[in-house]
């Protein structure tokens, strides 16, 4: 068997920089709902949202990140995705696009940084000129979405 060697890819903007993530993890694309906070959670989980009657927890991918909190603008989308049998919102600054990529196109990340923080990242891609940060959504969220 031949391995699969093309994969879609979600764009999204956090800061200055492109994030990417594999298009079957993403339910939909939604622009900022109201979010309830909840108390007792980690700084970066900024409450729940009601979406379509479906409760759901949602990030600020920045603060999870390590990023600086900066305001929301009309830009700014939820991303929901599908976590291990739940969903979870992820906010961003922009979703842009869906990507057609050939997977060896995606370099290790180790390659790029020496940083142990790598452990997020699945790769680094060049597309069209562009430097693309593939995040392992797994380990960004991690177990602490599970408890809201």
């Amino acid at each position: 068997m031949s391995e699969i060697l093309e994969q879609k890819l979600i764009v999204f903007q956090l800061k200055e920089k492109e994030y990417v993530i594999p298009v079957e993890q993403v339910i939909s694309i939604e622009k900022l709902l109201p979010i309830t906070r909840v108390p007792l959670t980690e700084h970066f989980i900024k409450g729940v949202i009601n979406l379509r009657g479906v409760v759901i927890p949602v990030v600020d991918l920045k603060l999870r990140l390590g990023l600086k909190e900066e305001a929301y603008t009309e830009k700014t989308r939820i991303i929901i995705i599908s976590n291990d049998e739940s969903e979870v919102g992820l906010i961003v600054d922009g979703a842009h696009d869906v990507i057609d990529i050939d997977t060896r196109m995606i370099e290790s990340p180790k390659t790029v940084t020496a940083d142990s923080d790598t452990e997020c990242i699945d790769g680094v891609l060049h597309y069209n000129k562009r430097i693309m940060i593939l995040l392992n959504l797994r380990k960004v969220l991690g177990a602490q979405t599970a408890d809201v």
